[in-house]
């Protein structure tokens, strides 16, 4: 067996469940998990169904033309900035998840010496598992609200980035919902051309924001902005899950450097994870229409309103930039926290810890809590009364 797989910690939410188990609260409300809850428009559902004949033929991995096409244009309109080639630079995936795993097989050369892998901490377990896996060493820069969550390069020693040859960055923000500003994507743009590193820019919650005049920065759009119109050394992940409330359809895309792509792409030729036909007509049709987007934005503004309205008065609490979470700093530890909130009113969030490796003396995730606002407004509003509740108790 592969003895790398003994270096995997885990699932965040498998800990959870070992946490609770034998807790049986009446009446549970599900907070933990960032698996949207809205209904999947029936527009979409219906470009699947009338494209079911395509589950006959062997899908390509590059996907459709169209498909492609259509994604770059997306890119274009919603960035404003020059379409990309839809043939050099743009490739469909199978859910972000699925790639920005995959990416590290691609990127990490073993033959450079101590490979080293740059993930945020706080972070998605997705980013650690691809790089152990890979044969690279994971290296964590903290993201913390001292620092307005700032993904500062320069936490880390120039003898650490001397070995990174992948960074994966997440904006916004998965905990804290930290969109990264242009400042931040100018240095990280620097160490990357100094070091010759890789970045995987996640953005599968780039379209779950606030204000419709100014939606998040993207990595694209910075690259743009500050000169880097061939996206060099950048690749993109984004996905219709949250956009689109179709987390089972497992559809995204990746998009940046096309020579990257191109080695990414025959790597995939050899993964099987081509996108079935009538996946990509229902991703075409998504892609193409924003009405659903905003009326999905407009149903999370209605959840953090009522919830933080509902919060403020017994806990610290703030709006994130972007994304469906709140980011809470608890009064106890945040796992005694989580456990004792399951237990007497049923409502199960996930430890901040849990989302966090313990790097250079701390975990940046300890004494939070992540909180998903992905069930319906009601029962969103019942949760935060009963977690409002359980605060005045301790």
């Amino acid at each position: 067996m592969n003895q790398r797989l003994e270096l995997l910690q885990s699932y965040p939410f498998q800990r959870l469940s070992n946490l609770i188990a034998g807790l049986k609260p009446a009446h549970p409300v599900s907070l933990h998990i960032g698996e949207p809850k809205h209904p999947t428009p029936a527009f979409i559902r219906d470009a699947l169904i009338e494209n079911l004949d395509g589950l006959s033929v062997y899908p390509a991995t590059l996907g459709t033309e169209a498909l492609r096409r259509v994604i770059a244009e997306w890119i274009g309109r919603r960035y404003r900035i020059d379409t990309p080639d839809p043939a050099n630079q743009v490739l469909p995936v199978n859910g972000s998840r699925e790639a920005l795993f995959a990416f590290a097989q691609t990127v990490i050369d073993e033959k450079r010496p101590s490979p080293v892998v740059i993930c945020p901490n706080p972070f998605y377990q997705i980013y650690e598992g691809a790089a152990l896996l890979a044969g690279a060493r994971p290296e964590f820069i903290h993201t913390q609200a001292e620092n307005d969550y700032a993904f500062d390069p320069a936490q880390l020693p120039e003898s650490t980035w001397r070995h990174a040859q992948l960074a994966y960055v997440c904006s916004p923000g998965n905990p804290t919902g930290k969109v990264l500003p242009l400042e931040d994507w100018k240095k990280l743009f620097e160490y990357s051309d100094r070091h010759q590193c890789v970045i995987a820019a996640d953005e599968c919650y780039s379209e779950i924001y606030f204000d419709e005049a100014q939606p998040p920065l993207g990595a694209m759009d910075a690259a743009v902005r500050l000169g880097r119109r061939d996206f060099r050394n950048l690749v993109v992940f984004s996905s219709l899950s949250k956009r689109s409330n179709v987390p089972g359809m497992r559809s995204g895309f990746v998009a940046g450097d096309a020579d990257i792509l191109k080695k990414f792409y025959l790597y995939r030729t050899y993964h099987g994870s081509a996108m079935s036909l009538p996946v990509q007509a229902a991703s075409i049709a998504a892609w193409r229409d924003e009405e659903h987007v905003v009326a999905n934005r407009a149903l999370y503004r209605k959840k953090f309103d009522a919830v933080i309205e509902i919060l403020k008065p017994a806990l610290p609490v703030e709006w994130p930039d972007a994304a469906f979470y709140l980011w809470l700093k608890t009064p106890i530890d945040d796992v005694e926290f989580t456990r004792r909130l399951y237990a007497e009113e049923g409502v199960s969030v996930l430890p901040g810890s849990y989302l966090a490796r313990e790097a250079r003396g701390i975990n940046p995730g300890a004494g939070r809590v992540r909180i998903a606002l992905v069930a319906t407004i009601d029962e969103c509003v019942e949760a935060a009364n009963r977690l409002r509740r359980f605060a005045t108790t301790l």
